[in-house]
């Protein structure tokens, strides 16, 4: 099935498809934007109503943007994954968590979120989302692309399958630059940082 995929960057457009692909999975009142604010910038955010389309509201608005917040992958006309790829230090939450701490300096890109339609999982469609973020990273000088994934390859639940495995990410050219944190609380899921360097154009300027 990855050989018919086809990838394009979220815009205002394709809000509709991105809804498509989050119905029924654990984030579908998220829209992605759990990794990009602190709970604190979530209950702030402006407009009436529920948290969900305040949130769907702010990643419109992000669509807008260039370089975009994601991809959507696309199998013929149906929308059937999603991924979120963004510079470190727009995704607040991430980026701010003990969970999650930097290994280094670099300003890496980071990968929060990998998502599949439930009808079409198991075919590797997150697998060439992955590899398609870090080209798509890389057409905007990324020295490198950062993912926190679990840790291991056992199957896990939608609550917390949202940021991968660590299996997933090195059949997409990721290594592991750290294990588990130590002493972690007993309640935190292990999650090993993983990285894949974008060697840069000798072509370019």
């Amino acid at each position: 099935m990855t050989d018919t995929l086809a990838f394009h960057p979220l815009t205002p457009e394709l809000m509709h498809d991105f809804g498509a692909v989050l119905r029924g999975n654990y984030g579908a009142g998220c829209w992605c934007m759990f990794p990009r604010l602190t709970r604190a910038e979530t209950i702030a955010l402006p407009g009436e109503g529920s948290i969900s389309p305040r949130r769907r509201r702010v990643m419109t608005e992000l669509a807008k943007r260039d370089p975009a917040p994601g991809l959507l992958a696309y199998d013929g006309d149906e929308p059937v994954g999603w991924i979120a790829v963004a510079p470190r230090g727009e995704l607040n939450r991430v980026d701010r968590s003990r969970a999650t701490p930097r290994v280094d300096d670099v300003d890496v890109w980071t990968i929060p979120c990998v998502t599949v339609r439930k009808d079409v999982r198991g075919r590797g469609i997150a697998v060439a989302l992955i590899r398609e973020a870090v080209r798509y990273a890389a057409q905007y000088a990324a020295p490198a692309v950062e993912a926190y994934p679990r840790d291991g390859s056992e199957r896990t639940g939608d609550d917390n399958a949202y940021f991968g495995t660590e299996t997933m990410f090195r059949r997409a050219g990721f290594r592991i630059l750290r294990g588990p944190l130590e002493n972690r609380p007993r309640n935190w899921i292990a999650r090993v940082v993983m990285r894949r360097t974008i060697q840069p154009d000798p072509a370019a300027p």
